[in-house]
């Protein structure tokens, strides 16, 4: 039954994807995300309805506009593609459920702060404030039994990486301070391992780029919020399984 859910999620999901880019393009150069109608960045010419279905126009046009044909960001085809996927994921996991909604949500959120991010360096708080508002106040209202879990994991992750961005301020912003929040009211417990798996993430790439490119890649700008997103979808869907094997072996 779960399966047939995700499978008809997974369309609607790709129009979703397809609203996160306009978001992910247009709300960091404040411009509105409602009008004008999509166009070329280059010779911007409004795009027909035939070149703006999620997916399989990018690939019809192979990448490029049709009128210059300049080519476009493979940011759009990745971001309606991977809410797609983790949409229909949260539908596959929890049914037709309003954890699954809220979940749906969350993924879809972190997918545009994660475009954001990659492509300015910034988690708008325009996105980040009111999203950990709604998934705190609804996952209360599901799970109203775990209030205190979803408050306590909230302030508890967003403190740990202010006490850290004190401690390091060239390693991250406030930005990533206020998506911690987001995390906790979205995670509760799991939170740490998002967390944990997000930071060792980063310091792997970290490391990587110190392999290739020594002393000098200390000087390379790497946001740092794409591996939190990645962190939280993990603990999302295995959190709990991870935790529970963690101190099955070492509690």
């Amino acid at each position: 039954m779960h399966v047939a859910i995700a499978a008809f999620a997974f369309a609607p999901a790709l129009a979703i994807g397809s609203f996160l880019n306009v978001v992910a393009a247009r709300l960091p150069e404040h411009r509105s995300i409602v009008h004008p109608r999509s166009a070329c960045q280059s010779c911007h010419t409004e795009l027909r309805w035939q070149d703006n279905i999620p997916i399989v126009s990018y690939f019809a046009l192979g990448g490029r506009c049709r009128s210059c044909g300049e080519q476009f960001s493979l940011r759009y085809p990745l971001v309606e593609l991977t809410t797609a996927l983790l949409v229909a994921g949260c539908f596959l996991r929890f049914g037709l459920s309003g954890e699954a909604f809220v979940g749906a949500f969350f993924v879809a959120v972190l997918v545009v702060l994660s475009a954001i991010d990659i492509e300015h360096r910034i988690l708008p708080d325009k996105i980040v404030l009111p999203a950990f508002g709604i998934v705190l106040l609804a996952n209360i209202a599901i799970f109203p039994d775990r209030t205190l879990e979803w408050i306590l994991a909230a302030l508890g992750a967003s403190l740990f990486l202010f006490l850290a961005l004190l401690a390091y301020p060239r390693g991250m912003g406030m930005g990533d301070v206020k998506l911690a929040l987001l995390l906790g009211a979205a995670l509760g417990k799991a939170v740490t391992v998002g967390m944990m798996i997000g930071m060792l993430s980063a310091v792997g790439l970290g490391a990587l780029l110190m392999m290739q490119h020594g002393l000098s890649a200390r000087k390379m700008a790497i946001p740092f919020g794409p591996f939190l997103a990645f962190g939280a979808i993990v603990a999302y869907f295995a959190g709990d399984t991870i935790l529970d094997a963690y101190t099955g072996t070492f509690m």
